[in-house]
């Protein structure tokens, strides 16, 4: 499809993205388990022209950051042999949800937007462990794992401009009281399906799910289909 027949200008931004994570990822990739001076040239090279696609999609988003400055980060970021194997971040959240059938949601003090509670996973922890920690961290509410809802690409879905999984679970409310974390929230509460605040981030597309989980249905745990292709070329 050329960049003329685009539906969205947005779509083919974040398809820039995309393309650019990706070579920088086998770029980094392969700077971390090379040892051949031809084959850290060529992987630098290609981080160069990794950047400039990147810079590319940050003017059409009127985002100023020179290439120079992502070949620079991405460079930090190399590893050696298999810790320098680059993969998604990952990160952790919670529909939790009480005897009431109201989920519970923060309030973020970087952002004022209400969402479920989330986190990046922690090493030394499965991720059930990171939502039930970061769950009381954030809202003061002890809380128990009962289905992984979705496996979420979160670069795909379009919220984040590095590649990232989200695992979001449905959890039970078990005890604790209401309390926010003084540095990451602005606000934390229960919610109806019908009483959610404004603006509730991405309720859209969990919305649905997320209650039905609350109401005692076995929700299946949905993940994005693959594309096809998924390159282009």
């Amino acid at each position: 499809m050329a960049v003329s027949d685009a539906a969205d200008p947005t779509d083919f931004t974040r398809d820039l993205i995309r393309w650019s994570e990706a070579l920088a990822g086998i770029a980094r990739t392969g700077l971390g388990f090379t040892q051949s001076l031809y084959e850290r040239e060529r992987f630098e090279e290609v981080l160069h022209v990794a950047a400039d696609i990147k810079a590319a999609a940050d003017d059409a988003l009127e985002v100023r950051r020179e290439s120079d400055h992502f070949v620079q980060e991405w460079m930090e970021s190399v590893g050696e042999g298999v810790p320098g194997y680059v993969t998604p971040k990952v990160a952790v959240g919670a529909i939790v949800g009480n005897d009431a059938g109201e989920v519970l949601l923060v309030r973020r003090s970087d952002s004022n937007i209400w969402l479920y509670p989330t986190g990046w996973a922690d090493v030394g922890y499965s991720a059930s462990e990171v939502v039930v920690k970061e769950v009381l961290e954030e809202t003061g509410i002890e809380c128990e794992p009962v289905q992984l809802l979705s496996v979420v690409d979160g670069q795909r879905m379009g919220f984040t401009r590095f590649a990232m999984y989200l695992l979001l679970f449905h959890c039970r409310a078990t005890g604790g009281s209401l309390a926010g974390h003084p540095l990451e929230t602005s606000g934390v509460g229960w919610f109806s399906r019908n009483d959610l605040p404004y603006p509730t981030a991405g309720v859209q597309w969990w919305g649905e799910q997320a209650f039905a989980a609350i109401d005692g249905a076995q929700v299946q745990a949905g993940f994005e289909p693959p594309r096809s292709p998924v390159w282009r070329g």
